[in-house]
């Protein structure tokens, strides 16, 4: 909640400072993600046990600024929220922060994440048929995870915090006349038994262009994968995904 607050904090000074200097670009967007959490996690490589997730809607927004000034990276803000909730049945012995579930134990988890990226980028493009942008994210990963075995008094809890380095591109080509545009944009890197990528394709609308504002509807499809390698004790291979809906408000 903190995290979320500083960075709806971080979007008002942006829009504060745009009102002051037109040179600058100011976009802020949302979207409506439905997504299917699937995968393992554990406290071991191989000690991980299989969780049925159930799906869920989602909810993420932006704030991006951009500048005139050729050597000073523009930043973006994004805040993305990775709640869930599932089960399994055991088929082998489970370890889980120091507490042993036996076989065929019917175990509970709550999932709680959530992650705000502090995005770094650089425009190589940036015209109606085509912009390209690339740069590095620091990704503030906050979350919490707990297990609970039915029928019994055992439980255990997680909880991890920390930053991920990623690269970052994003590319829209225009297709004229038409006010659609074709989107692509990824955050990714993969490092000794680490990966982890959140990317999005879709497509946009222009609903409004005009000098003083424009807004585009989007809708895609997007998916995030944490495969964690003792990550504060978390061994993970998680994926999220689906499609989404949203709107992007360019000043």
């Amino acid at each position: 909640m903190k995290k979320t607050i500083i960075a709806a904090s971080l979007t008002i000074m942006l829009s504060a400072n745009v009102q002051a200097d037109t040179l600058l670009g100011l976009y802020i967007g949302g979207q409506i993600w439905a997504n299917q959490a699937k995968g393992t996690f554990g406290e071991g490589e191989t000690d991980q046990a299989v969780f049925n997730f159930d799906d869920e809607v989602q909810g993420s927004f932006f704030v991006a600024l951009e500048h005139p000034i050729p050597l000073i990276p523009n930043i973006k803000i994004a805040s993305t929220t990775l709640d869930t909730v599932g089960g399994a049945t055991l088929s082998v012995d489970f370890t889980f922060e120091g507490t042993t579930y036996n076989a065929t134990s019917q175990l509970d988890t709550t999932f709680d994440a959530s992650y705000i990226d502090y995005t770094f980028y650089y425009e190589v493009f940036d015209n109606d048929l085509l912009t390209f942008d690339f740069g590095l994210t620091a990704r503030d990963l906050d979350s919490k995870i707990k297990v609970v075995e039915q029928m019994s008094t055992q439980s255990s809890n997680l909880a991890v915090t920390g930053f991920i380095p990623l690269l970052y591109v994003n590319t829209i080509i225009g297709l004229p006349f038409t006010g659609f545009n074709i989107f692509a944009e990824a955050n990714f890197l993969s490092y000794d038994d680490n990966s982890v990528y959140d990317y999005q394709i879709g497509v946009s609308y222009e609903l409004l262009d005009n000098l003083a504002v424009d807004l585009d509807v989007t809708l895609g499809y997007r998916g995030v994968k944490l495969e964690l390698n003792d990550i504060d004790n978390l061994y993970s291979d998680l994926t999220f995904e689906g499609v989404f809906i949203g709107t992007v408000v360019h000043f």
